[in-house]
């Protein structure tokens, strides 16, 4: 197998010139690594000693440490180079111009996982906002996206629904690198920033995570494995109801299920071509926080037989569906606030589209609910084509 070299990779072995002279800020978290394990952080400040002044970490922190919506992280210091590291979680989640006061160029090392609802992209569009503002340059080190580049799935996000866990039109498998993203927003925000993505050596749109040879470190604290990543533009729609999506369980997202959940009545009741690619395995699980922490679930785990075939907001969209037929009196909506937004139901600004929802609760179709997405998912394809940088 060719191991992918990640744009990380290609500054330790080739590129590190481009950010000589420059006092730099350092966006990343714990799974900014290169294909030997070695850290953004380590990386820079050895080859560019004396040039990091300041680190900024996403959601969850610089080290991954924290948990989901709205667990906020506090700025903190870096004792061995003895600099700033800036939360971009925290009371704020736009760098301010004193954070952006210590560097000349900011550099984005962050892994994405494929799906429109990871905050890193709302984070890194905030940024580029920033800079362009303050006459910053950015550069951002290029990653896979685990899901592939080629397959993507799911409507398209609606404009009044944006929010900072959808910034713009995307749909939920978008099927980008979080290099290509930034060149997305870049231009249809009309930034101007002095933009400039290292893109990856060797990826290739069809490949999914286990082809890449690299190591996978965990993004975030409920993102375990690739396995994960695949799962979740489907699984994340249950943080917008009351069934668990698995935190507080050793799978979460792969995990799912409620007190009142009749998996096997479900399964029955489930459209067909739900299950392709995947198998719904009947799952006793008790989270140890979150959701119905410490209650006995009834539910599934999901397991992919197939990643090719496995359509996973597709699926997530039908078992939805099933369950609010059949637990009409038990199953709810999650209410606000979600991600800072007070106001909106968090399942609206998840799914990206109110009338997907209200169609769920009208009982229409499932054929019906995919087939109005597909026009614009069509029209998506066509449209991303000037912003890739891969075959």
């Amino acid at each position: 197998m060719n191991r992918v070299l990640t744009g990380l990779d290609r500054i330790r072995t080739e590129l590190w010139k481009k950010l000589k002279g420059d006092r730099l800020g350092l966006l990343a978290n714990q799974a900014s690594v290169d294909s030997h394990l070695n850290t953004a952080k380590e990386i820079i400040s050895r080859l560019l000693p004396g040039q990091l002044k300041s680190l900024f970490g996403p959601q969850h922190g610089y080290g991954g440490e924290d948990q989901d919506n709205m667990m906020e992280t506090p700025h903190s210091y870096e004792q061995a180079l003895r600099i700033p590291v800036f939360s971009l979680y925290a009371e704020s989640r736009d760098p301010s111009s004193t954070m952006f006061d210590l560097i000349d160029t900011l550099v984005i090392d962050l892994q994405d996982v494929g799906a429109r609802v990871y905050t890193f992209a709302s984070t890194m569009l905030n940024c580029l906002r920033a800079a362009a503002r303050l006459g910053k340059r950015v550069v951002v080190l290029d990653r896979p996206n685990p899901l592939g580049g080629n397959v993507v799935e799911g409507n398209l996000l609606e404009p009044e629904l944006y929010s900072f866990v959808g910034p713009y039109r995307l749909p939920m498998r978008h099927g980008l690198t979080i290099g290509e993203m930034a060149r997305v927003f870049s231009h249809v925000f009309d930034l101007d920033c002095d933009l400039e993505v290292i893109p990856m050596q060797g990826w290739h749109r069809r490949m999914l995570w286990n082809e890449t040879g690299l190591r996978w470190a965990m993004p975030s604290p409920n993102m375990p494995f690739p396995e994960t990543a695949h799962v979740y533009p489907g699984q994340v729609l249950w943080e917008g109801t009351n069934l668990s999506e698995g935190r507080g369980t050793c799978r979460p997202f792969e995990i799912f299920g409620a007190p009142f959940f009749d998996a096997t009545a479900i399964k029955q009741m489930l459209d067909p071509d739900a299950s392709t690619g995947c198998y719904l395995q009947e799952y006793l699980f008790r989270p140890t926080f979150h959701k119905w922490s410490g209650e006995l679930c009834h539910g599934f785990m999901i397991h992919i037989l197939d990643p090719h075939a496995y359509q996973p907001y597709f699926t997530s969209v039908a078992l939805l569906k099933a369950v609010m037929e059949l637990h009409p009196r038990d199953f709810e909506w999650k209410q606000p606030p979600y991600e800072y937004e007070y106001k909106k139901k968090p399942i609206d600004i998840i799914m990206g589209n109110s009338s997907l929802r209200r169609g769920l609760e009208s009982g229409d179709p499932l054929s019906l609910i995919r087939e109005r997405w597909l026009p614009d998912l069509e029209s998506y394809v066509n449209w991303r084509m000037p912003y890739l940088l891969y075959s």
